[in-house]
């Protein structure tokens, strides 16, 4: 079974030229099968305060409505994957730039309302990986933003750490899959104040004890849910570290970082 590995990249490297370039440059790298997933940043934060639109979040997701998931498309889509694909096209890297829309590879449907109404935000239904794999028979990375579509001509937000783990899920079925949240910190941290509690493993009932206590904030959330969803449907490994892990992924056993398991260690 061939292996490939799935980079989500997001949190402040997004908004940072020297820590993106550090970051794709480390992404380039990497000589085998791979695909990169983004998330926006703050730019679009930025823009809609800027146009003067009230933006809400709840449990770290957006709420989207359709003035935000136009600035959300024109950012996401537009401005931070075409700068990523031209960084990785300087770096020897042949990259193809896509939404979940293009070549119809990331179907999903509006979220139905029941506590919340979160808008134009989408839950995925359906990965088509043999379009992604097209793409890397031809030599081409595939570089994936945080939109996805209906199938009725309806773009929709979805979160990053989503996409990504619904990639890794339906790769899982014919491929080894290694899939690695990537962000401006080495991993979970114990407390958010000290950047070298790092915590080396954690599973379930950990992230449990640590909700509850409070440990875990509200953005790390869906990250970690995503994380045992992919563990829990076939994806082999999954790593929260720090971007500039990307520059050494030889020895997974030796990277600062947390990895992510469904037991403790000493359970079989």
């Amino acid at each position: 079974m061939d292996d490939i590995t799935i980079i989500k990249l997001g949190g402040q490297v997004i908004d940072d030229e020297d820590k993106m370039n550090k970051a794709l440059a480390g992404f380039s790298a990497l000589n085998r099968p791979k695909i990169l997933v983004h998330g926006g940043g703050k730019t679009a934060n930025t823009l809609l305060n800027q146009l003067g639109l009230e933006q809400q979040l709840i449990n770290g997701r957006r709420i989207t409505n359709l003035e935000s998931l136009r600035v959300v498309q024109m950012v996401y889509a537009g401005l931070v994957n075409k700068n990523i694909v031209a960084k990785l096209q300087s770096m020897h890297c042949p990259s193809v730039g896509l939404s979940g829309a293009d070549a119809n590879c990331i179907l999903a449907e509006k979220r139905p309302v029941r506590d919340i109404d979160y808008g134009y935000v989408g839950d995925i239904i359906q990965v088509d990986s043999s379009v992604l794999i097209k793409f890397i028979e031809h030599g081409l990375t595939p570089v994936i933003c945080a939109l996805t579509h209906d199938g009725q001509g309806q773009i929709l937000n979805t979160n990053a750490d989503t996409i990504a783990t619904e990639v890794g899920i339906s790769f899982a079925k014919n491929y080894k899959v290694t899939l690695i949240y990537c962000f401006e910190q080495s991993g979970v941290l114990t407390d958010t104040e000290d950047k070298s509690s790092v915590i080396s493993d954690l599973h379930p009932g950990y992230f449990q004890q640590l909700k509850a206590a409070g440990k875990i904030n509200e953005g790390m959330i869906p990250k970690l849910d995503n994380a045992f969803r992919a563990l829990g449907h076939g994806v082999n490994k999954v790593y929260i570290t720090h971007y500039q892990s990307l520059d050494d992924l030889s020895d997974l056993e030796t990277l600062t970082a947390t990895r992510i398991t469904l037991f403790e260690k000493n359970e079989k």
